[in-house]
């Protein structure tokens, strides 16, 4: 069984009590019933890293924990190999000991795109929504967080989670297994981060709303998403697939997004960023072999997907409530 006892301690302490009127029967209820086959092997893979002296933690610039240095050669292989037997990784990249897991995104461009516009983190307590394998989480404590919360339902990417933070275990960082439909609406926490989830939503509205009700009064929400061109009227829905993902439902216009923004009272929605996502950014790696960008674009027009909609564009979006 998984300990989330310390994470329940932490949450006793500070403003987020009232989630331990749901969450404990929650996950205990997902570890009897929820579990997939591979989660048990990759929990052998977490068991199996060795304990090591890590001598630097670096979160400002980057996601790295010890010096290549701090281990012999032996404990390198082993450690890439455990780390390798968790593929795909997505987000990223991580150092650990020197090595580097080269993971499909560089998810530190859209952390440098989203910090100059945000509020400084410091001291703050911070809601990642939908933070895959966490790589945000250690870089929203790196500018000062005081607590930092991300949640997921993936078993995949909370394993990756465990693993990186095997080498700094620090207790304000925490990925927790369940999604934004599991959360009462805490309403405190001081700053609410959506990254690459909105298009996935089948009710974009209402997960707007979902975010909404985590914030206290006066705290922030930064959205980062899908956006088109186009008026506040213009929403594309694709077919089966955008992107050759199934799972895309709603794509809307900065104005559009900023527009339903402002019908659910959020206050001064402004887009700070827009950015055609690169191969630069995505991209497959040896950690993460599987088709990526520039399998999803029409091999004779980047500016369109495979299916003849626009290229991926991202927004950054930021209001208040």
């Amino acid at each position: 069984m998984l300990d989330f006892s310390p994470f329940y301690a932490k949450l006793a302490t500070n403003k987020l009590h009232n989630w331990l009127q749901t969450l404990p029967a929650q996950l205990a209820d997902w570890q009897k019933h929820a579990l997939h086959g591979d989660f048990k092997q990759w929990q052998k893979v977490i068991a199996n890293l060795p304990a090591t002296n890590v001598s630097t933690v670096e979160l400002t610039n980057a996601v790295q924990f010890g010096d290549a240095t701090d281990i012999s050669a032996g404990e390198a292989e082993r450690i890439r190999y455990l780390l390798q037997q968790l593929k795909p990784w997505r987000k990223g990249p991580f150092n650990i000991h020197g090595i580097g897991v080269d993971t499909e995104w560089r998810s530190d461009f859209k952390w440098d795109r989203v910090l100059p516009h945000i509020s400084p983190l410091a001291g703050r307590t911070v809601l990642d929504v939908g933070c895959g394998s966490g790589y945000h989480l250690w870089r929203m404590r790196g500018a000062g967080a005081q607590f930092v919360v991300g949640i997921d339902p993936s078993q995949l990417f909370y394993s990756q989670f465990q693993a990186i933070k095997h080498f700094n275990p620090d207790p304000d960082v925490n990925l927790i297994p369940v999604g934004i439909d599991d959360l009462p609406p805490l309403a405190q926490f001081d700053t609410v981060f959506s990254m690459g989830v909105l298009y996935h939503r089948r009710s974009p509205i209402d997960f707007l709303q979902q975010l909404k009700q985590q914030l206290r009064p006066g705290g922030e929400l930064i959205l980062e998403t899908l956006v088109v061109e186009g008026d506040e009227q213009q929403v594309l829905v694709p077919g089966e697939r955008y992107a050759k993902m199934r799972n895309v439902w709603f794509i809307p216009s900065t104005r559009a997004l900023c527009h339903w923004l402002s019908r659910l009272g959020f206050k001064n929605p402004k887009v700070v960023d827009l950015n055609t996502t690169s191969l630069a950014e995505q991209r497959a790696t040896p950690w993460m072999e599987n088709e990526s960008l520039i399998d999803f674009l029409d091999p004779t027009d980047h500016s369109k997907t495979i299916e003849g909609y626009p290229a991926p564009l991202r927004a950054v979006i930021i209001a208040t409530v």
